[in-house]
């Protein structure tokens, strides 16, 4: 802002510089989406580790596959995941446990029969001097507690009230409580205090102490694919669609939730959404794939062949300690999401996440052994094969898109590129927010070449591109000859961004002469 001058003498005017710095975007936030023990339905939670999922949704569960894909996204690199639990009711069974403490109705606060291990007790051990700090009679006030016997967590919560002041029990539950919430409105009168326990038993062992579940709750149905993208759920952001309410993934992930395996229509869906997104899906191979030929005849009916989506086969083999250690195939996604997320920590996301590198932790054996030979089958069809490999052990060994079939052609054939595409896209999508309602002229120009020029130079350091230069590596353009008077008009700034991508050695050619000697003359 220009100085007002209004005395004589010196003036200091600060020049802002125009440097708008565009940060690149995480590239290995894995969304996860299936049936879980316990944890809100339809919302995506953040989570940083196993112990989080474990923590809120309940840990793995023989039910679902979602728990064991979780677990393996961490165990091979991955760093942040963002869940989303759904539920499928059971006709004619309660889906949320349910309590009566004492006169307060209180029900578990989310879905599944987890909830019918809680308990809760009432009393009314209140000072006067609290009621009086809070202007309320004595006996307006109580307290209530609440155990889940399984898990041993307990919540307490002191000074309670039903009357429509602060100390609110129902809004106290809903900001505070991760077990319980008042189920409908609250009651007008204070809940009955709960008696003390008989003797030689605890406060949630005797049912005059305290209330147990009346309604007991159930785990729910399998899913179905309706419960992912059925009616009205884009427009109510639930299923599939919760994560708009998500700022940012990068990888989604649907582990097998029907009889082992994802709906084809589903996976076609999910691909859409991905590219909406600028995430690439990670595609499971059906649980009919015995060996390559079943994977070479299936390949055409996965259900996509977008440019954001990949396929790894074959399925993992492992102990299944919920089921007292049979062995069980799993499916790849989780892990190999987690190759992603530490190709990316490493190298970058311009690095392919295959390789003798991208070992396969906590993987003892896989459910199709395959040869070179038959890798070389499968690799030009768009399939990555996951191998195991002398002295390494078990890696991923394919790099290709959905679109990596060589009869297409694709100028997306490749995972690297692809993703290096949409980390661009989506950083300068944020980075450049600042342009909107700007003067649509030279100086706004400039400013733009300016900013989005180094980040792409940056990139070019770090090596993400192919060319010894700048040049050769990337352009960025912004001028009269990409945004026309007629563009301006319009209110349109049109910016050109190229860049040249690396592509993968996939096949590693030795070529051995032997010499004859060196002939005197």
């Amino acid at each position: 802002m220009p100085v007002q001058v209004s005395y004589p003498g010196v003036y200091i005017e600060e020049i802002p510089s125009g440097v708008r710095t565009i940060t690149g975007v995480a590239t290995s936030i894995a969304a996860f989406i299936g049936r879980a023990l316990k944890g809100p339905v339809d919302e995506p939670v953040v989570i940083n580790g196993f112990g989080d999922f474990e923590r809120v949704f309940g840990g793995s569960w023989a039910e679902s596959s979602l728990g064991p894909a979780v677990q393996d996204f961490f165990q091979n690199g991955g760093g942040q995941a963002i869940v989303v639990r759904l539920y499928h009711d059971t006709a004619g069974k309660p889906s949320t446990a349910e309590l009566d403490a004492g006169g307060l109705p209180l029900e578990a606060v989310s879905q599944g029969a987890w909830g019918n291990t809680l308990r809760a007790r009432v009393d009314d051990e209140v000072s006067q001097e609290i009621a009086d700090k809070l202007g309320l009679p004595k006996a307006k006030l109580f307290n209530l507690t609440v155990h889940d016997t399984l898990t041993g967590v307990t919540e307490k919560f002191l000074n309670l009230t039903v009357e429509n002041t602060s100390h609110r029990a129902d809004d106290a539950l809903s900001n505070s409580s991760r077990l319980v919430r008042v189920k409908g409105a609250l009651p007008a009168n204070v809940p009955v205090k709960h008696a003390a326990p008989a003797a030689g038993k605890g406060i949630w062992d005797d049912d005059n102490a305290s209330s147990k579940v009346a309604a007991p709750a159930v785990d729910g149905d399998a899913l179905q694919q309706d419960d992912f993208t059925g009616a009205g759920k884009e427009g109510a952001k639930k299923g599939l669609y919760a994560l708009q309410k998500a700022d940012l993934f990068n990888i989604l992930c649907i582990p097998p939730y029907k009889e082992g395996d994802v709906d084809a229509d589903l996976v076609g869906k999910a691909a859409k959404y991905c590219e909406d997104r600028r995430a690439m899906l990670l595609v499971d191979p059906p649980s009919t794939w015995d060996d390559k030929d079943d994977a070479k005849a299936g390949i055409a009916a996965v259900g996509t062949n977008s440019k954001n989506a990949a396929l790894f086969f074959p399925r993992l083999r492992r102990p299944n300690p919920s089921r007292g250690g049979v062995v069980e195939d799993y499916a790849p996604c989780g892990a190999v999401a987690g190759v992603f997320a530490r190709t990316d920590t490493q190298r970058g996301v311009w690095k392919a996440p295959a390789g003798l590198d991208a070992t396969l932790v906590g993987v003892p054996e896989l459910s199709v052994p395959l040869t070179d030979a038959e890798n070389g089958e499968l690799n030009p069809l768009g399939i990555n094969c996951l191998r195991v490999k002398p002295a390494v052990g078990r890696v991923v060994w394919g790099s290709r898109t959905l679109q990596g079939n060589d009869i297409l052609a694709s100028e997306w054939k490749y995972i690297p590129v692809r993703r290096l595409a949409l980390f661009i896209e989506e950083s300068l999508y944020r980075g450049t927010q600042w342009v909107v309602f700007e003067p649509n002229d030279e100086p706004l120009w400039a400013q733009i070449r300016m900013n989005v020029g180094a980040f792409m130079h940056n990139l070019f350091r770090q090596g993400a591109f192919q060319g010894a230069s700048a040049r050769d590596a990337y352009l960025v353009k912004c001028d009269r000859e990409t945004t026309t008077q007629n563009d301006i008009n319009l209110g349109i700034v049109n910016i050109v961004v190229g860049f040249a991508p690396l592509k993968p050695a996939e096949f590693v050619i030795v070529k051995i002469q032997q010499l004859a000697g060196q002939i005197a003359t």
